[in-house]
Parts: structure tokens; C-alpha cells; sequence
């Protein structure tokens, strides 16, 4: 008689058969953890597109605060933004239009480098991204930026949100961690409509994992050839009555000249009805 009782497997082969069925197992779990991520990311380029036109644009943004329903504050810039060829992020020139006291200044973001200039002073000084400049937005919110180049995508699942208009929306959530340095928060969640892959909300997130903001999307209009927000809703982490309201108008796409992206050309920079 075999070392097997007689029409039972043979003890190894069995352990070789389990051990194989859990290898198989593990490589069909890696590659659907794997295509997880690829259609994650995927849909955070294709959101990326519905907010961002992909040609060089100009668009003027202006930004109302209010305090408990109240509006306290108002200001407004005017973005020349274009993507980079080599590393595929947008630089962005921002210059502030209103109130009088700070018109013409000027704001700069050129990879990891983010500069605020004062023709007063003719002096350009380093900033970071989450530096205010007015309410809860800060000047890493009014750039533009493809988020699939600073975080990694994973989905969450299908949720029933209310959206910014307090209607019932089929949303897509994504959950993001960065993974540059030119990331402007550490982790982000993003709310997609689930047909249209619109963005409809998104909640910033510090390292410490406190929110910082929660940023609703609405007022869709076709804008350079896709349906884009015009309007995003600024709500503190903290204290939810601090809102803070940016709204896009004046979208234009144009031909801008790459020396506008360096810190030296800030001070010969002048305000388009000049140029």
C-alpha cells in the first residue's frame, strides 16, 4: 500500500494544492487591488480635466467671506495659468485686482516655488501654499493644479451625498494621499458625481488627520469646451459658520508667454489692459 490510505490524496500533494490555491488567490487579490488603483487614479485625471482646461486659460476669480451668514470681506484676482511640458503641473501667475490697497500685486507658483510680490516694495518673497489670503482660502486653493500628479488615488465606494444646491447626488468617493511635495494638503476625499465624474465636494485633511476645510462644487457651466464648476464653497473644519465663497468668471484661453512664470519678469509684469 502508498504511504496515502488507498484512495485519498497524498498528504503532500494536498499541502501543495493549498499552498498553490492560496498563491492564486493572493496574485487575483494583488491584481484587483492593482486595477483598483489604476481606475482610481483614472478618474481623478479625468476629474481633473472637468476643472481644469487643459490649454493655456485665464480666468478671474473673486472671493466673498462670511461670518455667520454674514459677508465681511471681498476680494478678487485675475489667474494666467498653463501647464508645465516637463512635469506636466500647472504654473500659475495671480495677480490681485481688488481691494484698491492690494492691486497689482502679484503671486507666483512655478513648481515648489510659490512667491508673492509687491511692486511697493519690488520685493519678491517665498510663501507656502496654505498661506491665507482671504477667509478659509488660502493661496494654495486658488491655483490651479492637477491633483493625479500630487496624490495617490484609491477607491472608497458609492455614497448618496447632498450636494451644494441640497440635492440627493450618486457620488463616486476617492480617497487621496499625497505623495509629492508640492502637495498642498496631506490627504483629501472626493466626492465625483457617479455619471458625470463632476466634482461635487472634497474634504482637505491635515498629517495630524484634523479637517481643515470642506469645499462644495456647484454652478456648472460649459466653459472652453467641458461643463465645469464656476463656483466653490469654502466651509472651515472648525467652525462651520466661516465661509468663504470662490467664484470663476471670465474663462479665456490664451497664448501666455513662459517668461511670466519667472520671478525675474515679476516686476515688468503689467495688468493685461497694458500688456
Amino acid at each position: 500500500m502508498s504511504e496515502a490510505v488507498a484512495g485519498c490524496p497524498h498528504p503532500l500533494r494536498s499541502r501543495r494544492r493549498a499552498v498553490l490555491a492560496l498563491a492564486l488567490l493572493a496574485v487575483g487579490a494583488r491584481a484587483r487591488a492593482a486595477a483598483s488603483v489604476a481606475d482610481a487614479n483614472a478618474l481623478l485625471v479625468q476629474s481633473d480635466a472637468i476643472r481644469n482646461p487643459r490649454q493655456p486659460f485665464a480666468v478671474d476669480i473673486r472671493l466673498s467671506e462670511y461670518r455667520d451668514g454674514k459677508q465681511v470681506d471681498e476680494s478678487s484676482l485675475n489667474i494666467y495659468a498653463k501647464i508645465d511640458s516637463d512635469s506636466g503641473q500647472y504654473r500659475n501667475l495671480v495677480r490681485f485686482a481688488r481691494p484698491l490697497r492690494d492691486a497689482n500685486k502679484l503671486m507666483l507658483v512655478n513648481g515648489n516655488d510659490m512667491w508673492f510680490f509687491d511692486p511697493s516694495s519690488s520685493a519678491a518673497v517665498r510663501i507656502s501654499p496654505q498661506q491665507r489670503l482671504l477667509g478659509r482660502a488660502s493661496s494654495g486653493d486658488v491655483v490651479t493644479a492637477n491633483l493625479a500628479r500630487d496624490y495617490r488615488a484609491e477607491l472608497a465606494g458609492e455614497e448618496r451625498i447632498q450636494d451644494g444646491e441640497l440635492q440627493a447626488r450618486d457620488c463616486t468617493l476617492l480617497k487621496l494621499a499625497a505623495h509629492t511635495k508640492q502637495a498642498n494638503y496631506h490627504a483629501v476625499r472626493l466626492w465625483l458625481d457617479s455619471a458625470s465624474r463632476q466634482p461635487v465636494k472634497a474634504e482637505y485633511y491635515s498629517q495630524s488627520g484634523h479637517l481643515l476645510k470642506t469645499v462644495m462644487y456647484r454652478r456648472a457651466q460649459r466653459v472652453l469646451g467641458e461643463l465645469r464648476p464656476t463656483e466653490a464653497v469654502i466651509i472651515d473644519g472648525r467652525d462651520t459658520s466661516w465661509i468663504t465663497v470662490m467664484d470663476f468668471s471670465g474663462y479665456v484661453a490664451r497664448d501666455i508667454p513662459d517668461a511670466w512664470f519667472q520671478r525675474d519678469y515679476l516686476p515688468r509684469f503689467r495688468p493685461e489692459r497694458d500688456q
